[in-house]
């Protein structure tokens, strides 16, 4: 409101100097003269300045016209102008209005009207990475995919849209059932933005299915690098996969690559069981038993598992059943409270023939935690203490109604597998085998690995009866 104020007394005072000045020039009388071309003009003083000032409103209003004539010239030549502005500017607004009733339009489903929207954004706009992309997913939307694919393989002609053009493409192959090209395009896109999250996901689930293990260690490292996959899982899971790498090594009969795998495997993770068992047959073939007994005895500390036990055996495969037991003392001390510590204990002791230090070594596990194994040592012990058939086949009886015990089950999808493998062949799922009990099962025991001792045919079958009643 000041600002008003000062405004109106300014106008007011420069009105009063200019009267003030026409009343001077009045009151001084005088004349002016103007000579052009020998002819002599002559104005009273106030005429001249109302021609002086009439004049510059000529010149300037020249100077507009000369301007708006040179405007004109060159909205017609091409040229960027205040008019060819107004009608850019117009277009604009047109434009970014069909493109955001466009993607209002991808939201709520409609490809159709998207897909017309985005091509009357592009009338007007002349933008194409702004447009295609949404022609691209309109087209998605209603099912045209071979229109599709041309939208997104334009967007790779741009360098600003080029990775949304290869992610479309490999989206589209993904779909279709092409993952040789999908995995193409996916090293395409992580060459493209290495710390793409969605990227490396894909990758390394292509990888890992096509069995390119060595591609989905780099893939695990990219992880790692950008913050997608903590440190410590990164490294389990680089574990797994140099063990799968290893194998296929082996298998193609590279040996010394295949080693150098397994014994990595077994760096980076030494609690993985798998990994655990082939550094240590690695080490057997090089005549490094000291080696792999360090490798075995580590991996039973955190996790004792038959494999270990087996493995461990291999070390010494010739030696007698009394040096065995003596040699498995040092694995066993690891973690002798441990249901399988107890059951492995037990079979050595059987195997030496030391009944009654099998009975002690499994104590109450058959009661406690029955599963086919353990009920079938308890028959074995029963045999070698020379109990009655009828006591061995009850043990026996209730030894294949029991659950199998630990098995190798997809922590995912919960299917149980016969050995360890990098990824579940029901769910794809990486690294998710545990070593556990299954909550049910109805497969009858395989007694495979367990007993030495279980040889030879008993007697004519007599009657089902409860094992511990007829011990007493």
């Amino acid at each position: 409101m000041l600002l008003s104020l000062i405004r109106i007394v300014f106008f007011i005072a420069l009105i009063v100097v200019a009267a003030f000045a026409g009343s001077y020039l009045i009151e001084a009388g005088g004349e002016v003269k103007l000579s052009f071309n020998g002819d002599e003009h002559r104005f009273t003083p106030i005429a001249g300045l109302i021609g002086l000032i009439v004049f510059m409103i000529a010149v300037w209003v020249a100077f507009k016209l000369f301007g708006l004539l040179v405007a004109v010239f060159h909205f017609f030549n091409g040229d960027e102008t205040a008019v060819s502005r107004y009608f850019t500017r117009n277009r604009e607004r047109k434009g970014y209005e069909a493109l955001a009733d466009g993607m209002v339009a991808l939201a709520a489903g409609e490809g159709k009207t998207a897909s017309q929207k985005a091509a009357k954004a592009e009338r007007y706009l002349e933008r194409p990475e702004l447009t295609q992309l949404i022609s691209a997913q309109a087209a998605e939307m209603s099912g045209d995919t071979k229109k599709a694919v041309q939208y997104y393989k334009s967007l790779l002609q741009n360098d600003r849209t080029r990775f949304v053009g290869v992610q479309g493409l490999m989206k589209q192959k993904l779909a279709e059932g092409d993952t040789d090209t999908a995995l193409k395009l996916a090293e395409k896109a992580f060459a493209l933005r290495p710390a793409h999250d969605a990227t490396l996901e894909t990758l390394f689930a292509l990888q890992t299915e096509k069995q390119e293990w060595s591609g989905a260690r780099k893939t695990i490292e990219a992880k790692v690098k950008a913050n997608t996959l903590p440190r410590d899982v990164g490294r389990r899971r680089d574990a797994v996969l140099s063990l799968a790498d290893a194998r296929r090594l082996l298998d193609d009969g590279e040996i010394p690559a295949g080693k150098e795998a397994a014994l990595q495997a077994n760096t980076l993770s030494p609690d993985l069981i798998p990994a655990a068992v082939l550094a240590a047959e690695m080490h057997v073939l090089d005549n490094n038993k000291k080696a792999a007994t360090k490798v075995l005895k580590k991996a039973w500390g955190s996790k004792p598992h038959p494999d270990l036990a087996d493995a461990f055996a291999q070390i010494e495969p010739d030696e007698t059943p009394a040096a065995r037991l003596k040699r498995f003392n040092q694995l066993l001390r690891a973690n002798s409270d441990n249901a399988e510590s107890r059951m492995l204990q037990s079979e050595l002791m059987l195997a030496a023939e030391d009944f009654p230090g099998a009975r002690r070594a499994i104590g109450s596990l058959a009661e406690a935690e029955p599963t086919a194994r353990s009920l079938a040592i308890m028959a074995a012990i029963a045999k070698g203490e020379g109990a009655e058939d009828i006591v061995v086949r009850g043990w026996l009886t209730k030894a294949i109604a029991s659950s199998r015990g630990p098995q190798w089950i997809c922590g995912s999808c919960n299917k149980i597998h016969t050995a360890w493998a990098p990824k579940c062949d029901n769910c794809a799922s990486f690294d998710a085998m545990d070593w556990k009990t299954p909550p049910q099962s109805d497969d009858l025991a395989e007694n495979t690995s367990m007993l030495p001792l279980m040889a030879g045919t008993l007697g004519a079958e007599p009657d089902v009866v409860n094992p511990e009643e007829t011990s007493k």
